[in-house]
């Protein structure tokens, strides 16, 4: 995960534009956020009608098409330079890898386990990020802000986490490598933008993912039914034009011009807007520890977003002083 995404010299920090968030762009992050939220409740309709790996490029192939509309609409150019080949096939590799990570854990543990694991990532993107992102390092406030925010994931899930056996053992793992994966990846793509344009990125994730998927679901889905529906169409609607052709579009714009740990801590909320969809939608039961999960989210992202206050500058010693 090198400073210079595009091979060329590394930029410096003085020409690194990326910013914490403003007011407006914390709100597209959370309006984003409850965007995402909705993704879960949109997938669980489409499995009813498609295979997971069916389903999954039909939504990359739609996400693609967004993007090319938008990348034309914009006057984009599609010509990928010499220097810029490695780097999007890395990020390819590391979608791919991220979403099989992703997805065989969740076939190995439950759901409650899968959101508090997965939800990890934007406490690994913070890591990340103070390692290879200039001007993005994990003060006391901000390590404390986003750990209490992750506290109100933890107890939204507490019941179906603590009720689990301790046969979710692998798929846990492998959802928090999933997790780590993510983190590095919303880095990555942060990093690249500084030097590549946007809908490259987008497009190297979505031409990876939809082969990816294809393939593999000829394999293993070639004997599954497939039937078009119209709950099928707008699940696709969904998680395919909202999620990963437009979401994807405000994700990437916003790692771009800001600060990406800034950027991901508000996906803390995902999971409370998660479960208001699942009782809204779906009829399922709200208990008090939404309250608390809630507050905690809003609390510990407050304190996360925080500004550090600069140190005062200390006055240099007397010339007399220096024979001493």
């Amino acid at each position: 995960m090198s400073s210079s995404p595009s091979g060329n010299t590394p930029k410096s920090v003085s020409t690194d534009q990326r910013q914490p968030l403003s007011v407006k762009a914390g709100a597209l992050a959370l309006t984003l956020s409850t965007m995402w939220a909705g993704n879960p409740v949109a997938n669980k309709a489409g499995l009813e009608d498609a295979g997971p790996l069916r389903l999954g490029y039909l939504r990359f192939i739609l996400g693609a098409i967004v993007v090319l509309v938008y990348a034309i609409a914009t006057r984009q150019s599609f010509r990928v330079l010499k220097h810029e080949w490695m780097p999007l096939g890395m990020l390819g590799v590391l979608f791919t890898v991220q979403l099989a990570f992703m997805n065989v854990g969740q076939d190995y543990t439950t759901a409650g386990h899968a959101v508090v694991v997965t939800t990890t990532f934007p406490l690994w993107t913070g890591v990340f990020a103070h390692f290879f992102v200039p001007g993005d390092r994990m003060s006391r406030s901000r390590t404390f802000g986003t750990l209490v925010a992750y506290g109100g994931v933890v107890a939204v899930f507490y019941k179906g986490f603590a009720d689990s056996s301790s046969d979710f053992l692998i798929g846990d793992l492998l959802l928090l490598v999933s997790a780590m994966l993510l983190g590095a990846r919303q880095v990555y793509l942060s990093q690249l933008g500084q030097g590549i344009a946007q809908h490259k990125l987008l497009m190297a994730q979505s031409v990876f993912g939809i082969v990816t998927f294809v393939i593999a679901s000829l394999i293993f889905e070639a004997d599954e039914a497939f039937t078009v529906t119209s709950r099928l169409v707008i699940a696709l609607f969904y998680t395919g034009v909202l999620i990963a052709g437009l979401g994807f579009i405000g994700q990437t714009w916003l790692l771009k011009r800001y600060l990406p740990s800034r950027v991901t801590v508000i996906s803390l909320s995902q999971p409370i807007f998660g479960v208001l969809f699942s009782w809204w939608i779906l009829g399922e039961s709200v208990g008090g520890e939404l309250y608390v999960g809630a507050v905690l989210v809003v609390v510990g992202s407050a304190l996360a977003q925080r500004q550090a206050k600069p140190k005062p500058a200390t006055p240099p010693e007397p010339a007399g002083d220096a024979s001493r």
